[in-house]
């Protein structure tokens, strides 16, 4: 298996059971993501992964219509099984909306999304906030250098201080504008 896929695997992994371990009630409590409640953030992940990956890899993942752990389940499924096909990393793809990009390409971007975002999840509903460190060490490594692009980008907010000697976690859910 690719290496890319393989990371890909493992936070994807994480996040389902992070998702499963939701109880009920909590699906409604709010993220660290201000505009999003537990929900949001499930279905937030997966129309990350149907848009830049799923679509343009022509994959229908058949979700059901309730059930965010559930339909997180179909659409992980539905990502693995496409990307278990030759070449399909390198396969140029039109991405909705226009332009054209690889699976290659997303996957990284998309890696990250999932790693924050089970945070986030656990977080809001009380679950195990660890986060795979090898996982960690690499978004941390990777992103820090990018701090003025990633800032720009908007996609995070401002990064929150804490203490130099914090764990790398600490430092990355701070990195990404989050409060650890």
């Amino acid at each position: 298996m690719d290496e890319l896929i393989a990371r890909h695997r493992i936070a994807c992994d994480a996040f389902a059971e992070t998702a499963r371990a939701v109880p009920p009630d909590r699906w409604s409590a709010p993220s660290p993501c201000t505009e999003w409640d537990a929900r949001a953030v499930v279905e937030h992940v997966i129309g990350f992964h149907e848009f830049l990956l799923l679509r343009p890899l022509g994959v229908r993942a058949h979700r059901p219509r309730e059930g965010p752990a559930a339909r997180w389940d179909a659409t992980a499924t539905a990502l693995f099984d496409a990307l278990a096909a030759d070449g399909v990393l390198d396969r140029p793809t039109e991405l909705p909306g226009g332009g054209q990009s690889r699976p290659r390409d997303m996957l990284g971007a998309l890696t990250t999304d999932v790693l924050v975002h089970t945070w986030d999840l656990a977080r809001a509903t009380g679950g195990d906030e660890r986060l795979d460190p090898d996982a960690v060490h690499r978004m941390f490594e990777g992103m820090e250098p990018m701090d003025d692009m990633i800032r720009g980008s908007g996609q995070f907010g401002a990064r929150v201080a804490v203490p130099d000697d914090a764990d790398e976690q600490t430092k990355l859910i701070a990195f990404t504008g989050r409060t650890p």
